[in-house]
């Protein structure tokens, strides 16, 4: 029987690092285990943020790879501030009381005169092309994926111009993601990616989301079937690792100015005035892009000698951090917005063995996973005292050597398990 082909668009591909790359970077390895022909629609000459050259190798041979240039605006902004261009084309945006009138004007750019987004001008030549190729290739079914939500528009496009069953998936919401807000948005943008965020939900056949909240979010926009398909960890072939001999709380991932937990920082110079030997121990390890204002914090806070900065390393890297830092650290903004957010990295925290300290808005869709898996500890930014309570606890199993987590039902949250629930979503469909 022959396998049924699928096209999948997305704009995060290897060499592109960071988080956006591993949801169909997984899901292409584990499709045509059931059946599936991947065929994967990517940038030619992209601008990616961050780049991880170890995930080429973890491209499936078995996917069918298609190219085409794409023009981006950040190609030409990037004369004008490499940095500024890097960080806002990452979704590191400056605190608003510290954007300097560059910054100001780079969002509003980017908000106003990109809209979805700075990949915008994809779309037409894209079309064009995939329209042709479909049509050749006798495809039926088509993925769109975003953040870049622009390539939505694509999908949308050829949607109507052929019979054809069309997926969007959103590993972000689209109007309530954390930044969206920051882009200094003109009313008439505003309203007109409300509209575009409309008419894809109300085109689509389905639409698939990662988080119970987006899902609820979306049911209020459209009628369109609305799956829940989250995140995953992938069974990784690291060396086993010797824990770190201070104890280390550790970050993975972009650490954002609107993550900035003062709830942590208070907790440590608390603990290290109150408790003789902590300060000997502790060790607060950074991994990923930091902003300038976090930076800033902990030296005000007087926690610079403690800090380790690494900035961004492989993601081959990361996963050894992950199985020998002591704590495991996961902050979300603190905001209604935030709820419905369940960050990659928390999915391969869980099987790294290591407990989690989990600090984000009351009611976040994580919170609910972390307590089901028994794998950390959630805390509201109202809940201080119960964290250094907790921090305090962990260091007290680290001295003894018992610090880990123990997990249960991880199973269902495994890359391969998550592709199965896909391909049934698409072969029913």
């Amino acid at each position: 029987m022959e396998p049924k082909k699928i096209l999948i668009i997305t704009y995060y591909w290897p060499p592109a690092g960071g988080p956006g790359v591993q949801r169909w970077l997984k899901f292409v390895k584990y499709l045509p285990d059931f059946g599936i022909q991947p065929i994967v629609y990517i940038p030619e000459n992209p601008t990616y943020p961050i780049i991880d050259e170890n995930l080429i190798k973890e491209v499936s041979d078995k996917a069918i790879i298609l190219k085409q240039k794409i023009f981006e605006p950040y190609q030409l902004a990037s004369f004008f501030s490499k940095n500024k261009t890097k960080k806002i084309s990452s979704g590191i945006i400056p605190n608003q009381k510290k954007q300097s009138f560059l910054d100001k004007t780079f969002l509003w750019i980017r908000g106003n005169l990109f809209i979805p987004d700075a990949r915008v001008f994809w779309v037409k030549p894209s079309v064009t092309y995939l329209e042709k190729y479909i049509v050749e290739n006798n495809i039926d079914t088509i993925v769109t994926s975003g953040p870049p939500h622009s390539l939505h528009l694509i999908g949308l496009e050829l949607k109507q111009k052929l019979a054809l069953k069309w997926f969007a998936d959103f590993r972000d919401p689209w109007t309530t993601i954390g930044y969206h807000k920051s882009l200094r948005l003109s009313s008439f943008a505003a309203k007109k990616h409300k509209a575009l965020e409309h008419q894809v939900l109300n085109t689509a056949d389905t639409i698939i989301v990662t988080s119970k909240t987006t899902k609820t979010e979306f049911q209020a926009i459209t009628t369109k079937p609305i799956a829940v398909i989250t995140n995953g960890y992938d069974i990784e072939e690291v060396e086993k690792q010797t824990l770190d001999s201070k104890f280390t709380l550790a970050h993975i991932g972009s650490f954002l100015s609107e993550r900035n937990p003062l709830i942590l920082w208070e907790s440590l110079v608390e603990l290290i005035n109150e408790i003789p030997d902590f300060k000997s121990h502790l060790e607060v390890k950074l991994i990923g892009a930091v902003s300038q204002e976090v930076l800033e914090t902990i030296t005000q806070f007087g926690l610079n000698s403690y800090l380790n900065n690494l900035g961004y390393v492989s993601h081959s890297e990361a996963i050894a951090h992950q199985r020998k830092s002591q704590v495991l650290l996961l902050i979300e903004i603190d905001s209604e917005d935030t709820k419905s957010i369940i960050p990659g990295k928390l999915f391969e925290y869980m099987v790294s063995n290591r407990p989690i300290i989990a600090i984000g808005p009351n009611g976040s869709d994580f919170a609910e996973i972390i307590t089901e898996t028994n794998t950390g500890v959630f805390f509201d930014y109202s809940e201080k005292m119960k964290l250094k309570s907790v921090i305090l606890d962990f260091y007290k199993q680290f001295l003894e050597g018992k610090l880990q987590a123990n997990g249960v039902g991880l199973q269902r949250y495994s890359r391969k398990n998550l592709t199965k629930e896909l391909s049934h979503l698409i072969q029913k469909n």
